[in-house]
């Protein structure tokens, strides 16, 4: 039966790290009442499944920190690492055969493992959307009555994304790649099953499906990154055909963020970055957005280092933090702080599918196989770069400004990359 453009759904996602709830957040229009739903900390959860869920959350964050623990740690997460690795697409072949992992969460389910949840959203049937697979697959094994779909926030999945008899289910996925669509394929997923939509961005970010906010925003962050206009003297009417007419000067110095993951392991990155820039910093040629996310102790490491470095003059001027308590809270600063920003430096996440908004990516260090293959699609894009030596920042990222890159690999992930995630995917709900 078809619903109206105005349709609303369950939002699910699971705060485990930053990436399902990221992913979720651009939805909140669609979500019933306007509240997403944590399936691993709602009101009322049992205790039991709580545990569950806590058990896994605190081991992905203790071994993502521990990986840096030299030759032990390593180890150590490439054992864990095996359950989640995707295996090489090529040659092409039935991959429907399940891991030991998801008959693990379908044993766990016949024991009633999410069927609190699921009881509780039977009760208003409207279209119940997953940005993890395992709340997708607690809503078909525990017959919940409405439709079902699960969003993709990874260039490529391993086969613990689909379900344990794929051909059999009737989940809908909505896929940020064409990659996942031909990988879900592989995994014995029904065509009908699978739809092309892109990552769902912020709207923050975007405005409405004409792009307009995005537009106006990118083409202020393209004069920052070409200050010797090489990139415009060769594609200047492109350009303009994507964006109009430009400003006459930018209103901002250059302006790099750097975010690091929930677990916050990469947070040492972010002070090399402010000692090798600390002299740009105080004579205001660069402004560092450094983002805790709602961990507390990343803000203070941050303070901290700040302080070491004699750079607390320069704090909420020229260097600014992002944190918010709340997770809401937290999404929304970030996504504003976006819009005045230059260059993005994060791990290959879900954020690599930020670069669509027009952003280049630096890319620090991935924690996981699934953020090698976000890694290769974004390098694939022409939008992003690998980091070097965050010591010597200051040398080879004003080197790289200088040749026009930043602003070519800005219009790359603009002109390459899927903007209308949330509209493409609120459409195809309200057809179903």
């Amino acid at each position: 039966m078809k619903q109206s453009i105005n349709q609303k759904a369950w939002v699910v996602d699971v705060n485990m790290g930053y990436g399902h709830q990221r992913t979720a957040y651009p939805l909140k229009s669609l979500a019933f009442k306007g509240e997403i739903i944590n399936a691993n900390s709602y009101q009322g959860i049992p205790e039991r499944d709580r545990t569950i869920w806590q058990e896994s959350k605190r081991f992905y964050e203790f071994i993502s920190n521990f990986k840096r623990i030299p030759l032990i740690g390593e180890f150590s997460f490439s054992l864990y690492d095996q359950f989640q690795k995707i295996l090489s697409f090529y040659p092409r072949r039935d991959l429907s055969k399940p891991n030991f992992s998801l008959r693990r969460f379908y044993s766990l389910f016949k024991s009633g493992w999410g069927k609190d949840l699921i009881d509780r959203l039977k009760k208003e049937p409207l279209p119940f959307v997953s940005t993890f697979f395992i709340p997708a697959f607690m809503a078909e094994f525990f017959n919940y009555p409405g439709e079902i779909f699960c969003i993709v926030c990874d260039a490529d999945i391993a086969r613990s994304w689909a379900p344990l008899k794929p051909s059999l289910s009737r989940i809908k996925y909505f896929a940020p790649t064409e990659r996942v669509m031909e990988r879900l394929k592989l995994y014995g997923i029904r065509a009908k099953n699978i739809f092309f939509t892109g990552f769902p961005l912020p709207l923050e970010n975007i405005g409405s499906e004409n792009l307009e906010i995005l537009k106006h925003d990118l083409a202020e962050r393209l004069l920052i990154l070409d200050p010797k206009r090489k990139y415009f003297q060769r594609y200047q009417s492109l350009i303009e055909r994507y964006l109009g007419e430009l400003p006459k000067k930018p209103s901002r110095p250059l302006t790099l963020m750097f975010a690091i993951g929930g677990a916050g392991a990469q947070k040492e990155i972010g002070f090399n970055i402010l000692k090798t820039l600390r002299e740009k910093i105080k004579s205001k040629e660069i402004k560092i957005i450094l983002v805790a996310g709602i961990r507390d102790w990343i803000k203070e490491y941050f303070v901290k280092k700040i302080k070491d470095l004699n750079l607390t003059d320069s704090l909420n001027e020229n260097i600014e933090i992002i944190f918010n308590k709340e997770i809401g809270g937290y999404f929304k600063e970030f996504n504003l702080a976006l819009r005045k920003t230059d260059i993005l430096w994060t791990k290959p996440s879900e954020l690599s599918f930020y670069t669509a908004l027009g952003l280049p990516i630096i890319i620090a260090p991935l924690i996981g196989s699934q953020e090698g293959f976000n890694r290769e699609w974004i390098l694939r894009l022409g939008s992003a770069i690998e980091q070097q030596n965050p010591k010597y920042t200051n040398e080879w990222l004003f080197d790289l400004l200088k040749t026009g890159w930043f602003a070519e690999a800005a219009m790359q992930g603009f002109v390459e990359g899927q903007k209308r995630g949330v509209f493409n995917i609120q459409k195809i709900i309200s057809q179903h």
